[in-house]
């Protein structure tokens, strides 16, 4: 596929996604939709890859669903979606199957564009970022299952005054609330998250796919027993592996792991 809104970049086992319509902020689109589920698809079938980031280009991470392009569209009757979206692409599921995912929010993260990335495994906000659900304010309500992931971040009342307000958290705030993960300086936001994910992905992918699932399923599971099983499931499989015993053995030598 040819990338026409986004930039795709590889390094050092990190892919880099960079939204790119810096003109309108990185407006979210069906197409820039499709776009990222390619980008994404590729860096989870590529055996040189670990961990991805998603940032923004410009002065904003995503300004929320291009009017023009969506809504607008959508109340005129016109098909904006696409054969694929229309079809099917559940991206809560696929965020939750992919390689380890890491969103560097630069700017503002509206709607969408920060519902998008609940369902990441690191968010990572500049200082300068300011971050909304605003929902309520165009008629709508919450979707790809922000509902579920802001009262997971947040708590229930933190994030009902959330959802409910449709008000800007700066970027401090949104850290204190545990919207985000960990706030840097805006200079920094790139350099932390490279970090972040190059650290991420010396891990062994399967393992880390394997821990995203447990997380996934767990997370909100109360039958303890449950749990636990899954756990024990994908344990055996992990005790059998190829890189639990690359793992042993560099620890026996004092040398450092090789797991790709």
């Amino acid at each position: 596929m040819d990338y026409e809104q986004i930039i795709v970049a590889d390094e050092d086992a990190v892919t880099t996604v960079t939204l790119n319509r810096p003109e309108k902020l990185n407006a979210w689109t069906y197409q820039m939709r499709r776009e990222m589920h390619d980008a994404i698809s590729k860096a989870n079938d590529d055996r040189a890859i670990g961990a991805i980031i998603v940032t923004g280009a410009g002065r904003g991470f995503c300004a929320g669903a291009d009017i023009e392009d969506t809504f607008k569209a959508q109340a005129e009757g016109r098909d904006v979606k696409g054969k694929d979206v229309a079809g099917g692409i559940d991206w809560v599921k696929f965020v939750r199957e992919s390689k380890p995912l890491i969103a560097a929010i630069n700017g503002a993260a509206v709607g969408v564009g920060l519902s998008q990335v609940l369902s990441f495994d690191v968010i990572i906000a500049a200082r300068s970022a300011r971050m909304a659900a605003p929902f309520v304010k165009v008629g709508v309500v919450p979707e790809l299952a922000s509902s579920h992931f802001l009262v997971q971040r947040m708590g229930f009342g933190r994030a009902s005054e959330f959802a409910l307000t449709g008000r800007f958290l700066d970027a401090t705030e949104a850290e204190q609330s545990g919207l985000v993960d960990r706030v840097v300086g805006d200079a920094d936001l790139m350099p932390t998250a490279r970090k972040m994910a190059k650290t991420i992905a010396a891990n062994p992918d399967r393992h880390l796919r394997w821990a995203k699932e447990l997380l996934t399923q767990n997370g909100s599971e109360t039958d303890l027993r449950l749990v636990q099983d899954r756990e024990q499931a994908l344990l055996k499989q992990a005790y059998e592996s190829p890189e639990h015993k690359e793992a042993i053995d560099a620890f026996l030598n004092k040398r450092q792991p090789n797991f790709r």
